[in-house]
């Protein structure tokens, strides 16, 4: 076996760990997989590590961002499961990893692209918890976002921006000059 080298599985797990855009793109363009986006999303939302975290779990809880922004752009990968252990989907993971120390940034980026990609913040884990429960009170910007997300979510994603600067301008028609 030592003479195979290491399995699918194994490079997927280490590629996510590591954040290794390089290792993933080999992956998933060579055999068995040949850039073929079936087997690509059969192969990402059933692979598990041993504590039933997917690649997606994985390099949420690491920061990998670049690693998922690579997952996220494949066809069918389901974005939103949870993990045997706690329940967690990614975005619990991505916004534990944002509560570490010195990881305020990254984690942010982290949290930002697996919203942007459509995961649901409103689920809840085994302990009944949803991303936002876990975000550091005193990180105002993570809270923020996830309650945006909460609100485009629950609003079925027609969520207008209500931009400052358009306050002062005149409703209806007409010019705004004298």
């Amino acid at each position: 076996m030592a003479d195979e080298g290491a399995t699918p599985r194994e490079l997927l797990i280490e590629s996510t760990r590591r954040n290794n855009t390089h290792l993933l793109h080999e992956l998933l363009q060579g055999p068995p997989f040949a850039s073929q986006p079936a087997a690509i999303a059969h192969f990402l939302n059933t692979t598990t590590d041993a504590l039933g975290a997917s690649a997606l779990h994985i390099a949420a809880q690491h920061g990998s961002y670049d690693v998922l922004d690579v997952i996220l752009d494949q066809e069918g990968v389901e974005i939103d499961g949870q993990e045997k252990r706690d329940g967690d989907t990614c975005l619990h993971r991505a916004v534990r990893f944002a509560n570490e120390g010195g990881h305020a940034e990254r984690g942010l980026a982290v949290v930002e692209i697996l919203v942007d990609a459509g995961c649901d913040p409103r689920i809840r884990n085994k302990a009944k918890l949803r991303p936002i429960d876990l975000a550091d009170p005193r990180n105002t910007e993570l809270r923020s976002m996830l309650q945006k997300a909460e609100l485009a979510m629950s609003m079925g994603g027609d969520v207008v921006v209500d931009d400052d600067d358009d306050d002062d301008r005149p409703n209806g028609p007409g010019s705004e000059s004298d």
